[in-house]
């Protein structure tokens, strides 16, 4: 089974799949404020937008993150 991790904001839902990862950086480069990798956890959704963070994921090439707006069920 897939490993996934969450991490919310509230409003959206970043969804993490550490196996697809392959460390390109662009997460951490669009948005050092939200992405830590050297500390636990290594995301901070609350540092973003909704916005930003949508933009940023929609960046992956991976696609190891993915996002979920919390008002619904719908991933993207």
């Amino acid at each position: 089974m897939e490993k996934v991790i969450e991490y919310t904001n509230g409003e959206v839902t970043i969804i993490w799949k550490p196996e697809k990862c392959q460390h390109a950086g662009i997460c951490v480069k669009m948005l050092p404020e939200v992405y830590h990798p050297k500390e636990r956890p290594w995301v901070r959704p609350e540092f973003a937008t909704t916005a930003q963070i949508i933009e940023q994921v929609s960046n992956c090439p991976s696609g190891a993150l993915t996002y979920r707006m919390n008002n619904s069920n719908k991933s993207k």
